[in-house]
């Protein structure tokens, strides 16, 4: 099933490329070109850099997103550094940043401790997956309570009877499961801890739910920082589970697991059972939703938005314009970008209210959506 998923992933490539392409001849806002003259017209008199840090989930995205934003907007440059939500939301805080990602939304104190004010926006979102490392295995199933007693340090084996009963037609080996989880502070460790905590009891009184967690001492647990450093423990260590977002195992060749839904139906993570769990839940005007545990036969179980942070003002004008380019680009060309990096795009209707709440950061400068 991986396999043919990656396979679907690569037949896209070209559509969605030519896609790109057509997008950033629409030109979205940012430039205009006088046609008798074939002058250009820049958006900035003089460079403007923003400097933004958080979430290493969209990381690959947002830095694809930036390094094109700046071929069509050469004197606007942005740098994000993938450093984990926990680590963003505090250097948003602490106004180190001139945006921050996190994939958990800031709470209602989170908000408050910022005196300039800060609006959240979803700017895509993705599937959190178990990846694993069973050569020899393309399709696992794993039900609800096997998954989270794997994560409790219960179910240590690979052919524990659990896991058998529901894959009769795999060959499981006599082997020790390896959990890799994150060592610092995660948004995916957030969005997948209250997930696992709104399916499960016993997850929710022994570990809970956060950015950081204290995980079982017993059974194989291991460590890896960010998603980069989580997938490259799963690749390295045969016989490893972990959770990472969706983009990072598919680009990085690893299989990833079928999970049961609320529904009692197995589902394997793709584009469009993400897009199915997203169809299933209403953003409500702040634009916060925390998808825990979706409804509906077909949606995939762990699914999340991942929020950019903005402040409500800049005492920079030429910044507060740079941040409504930088929003402009994410909800026009960004969009099809996200598809073929494996994340999923904001449904339209997202898409209209992202922009309503960015834009007016700058007088002169109008958000536009194609």
């Amino acid at each position: 099933m991986f396999q043919k998923f990656a396979a679907q992933v690569d037949l896209r490539k070209a559509a969605v490329l030519a896609l790109v392409v057509g997008l950033a001849a629409c030109g979205g806002g940012t430039t205009t070109t006088d046609a008798a003259e074939g002058a250009e017209e820049k958006i900035f008199e003089s460079n403007v850099s923003l400097t933004g840090a958080g979430a290493s989930f969209p990381a690959p995205l947002y830095q694809n997103w930036f390094v094109e934003l700046n071929k069509k907007v050469p004197e606007l440059q942005v740098n994000y550094q993938s450093v984990g939500s926990g680590a963003g939301v505090e250097q948003f805080t602490a106004k180190t940043v001139n945006f921050g990602a996190s994939d958990v939304a800031m709470t209602d104190e989170e908000i408050a401790a910022i005196d300039e004010g800060a609006i959240l926006l979803p700017m895509v979102a993705g599937a959190i997956v178990m990846a694993y490392n069973l050569p020899g295995v393309e399709e696992l199933n794993l039900p609800r309570d096997v998954y989270t007693n794997i994560l409790l340090g219960n179910i240590t084996s690979w052919n524990d009877p659990a896991i058998v009963e529901v894959n009769p037609d795999v060959e499981l080996p006599d082997a020790d499961i390896t959990v890799v989880t994150r060592s610092d502070g995660s948004g995916t460790t957030g969005v997948f801890t209250k997930h696992l905590s709104a399916i499960s009891p016993d997850f929710e009184s022994q570990i809970g739910e956060g950015k950081t967690v204290d995980w079982p001492t017993t059974g194989n647990f291991i460590t890896g920082k960010g998603n980069e450093g989580v997938t490259a423990q799963i690749q390295q260590a045969e016989g490893a589970i972990g959770y990472v977002e969706y983009g990072y195992a598919t680009n990085n060749g690893l299989a990833v697991a079928a999970l049961e839904n609320a529904s009692g139906n197995f589902v394997t993570p793709t584009g469009k059972s993400a897009s199915a769990t997203l169809d299933a839940v209403e953003l409500p005007e702040n634009l916060r939703a925390f998808i825990t545990d979706p409804e509906g036969g077909n949606s995939y179980p762990v699914v999340t938005y991942t929020w950019m942070l903005i402040y409500e003002s800049y005492e920079d004008p030429m910044q507060a314009k740079g941040v409504e380019v930088m929003v402009e680009y994410g909800l026009n060309e960004g969009q099809a970008i996200s598809l073929h990096l494996g994340y999923v795009a904001l449904p339209d209707r997202v898409r209209e209210k992202v922009a309503a709440a960015a834009d007016g950061l700058s007088p002169d400068y109008t958000i536009t959506l194609e």
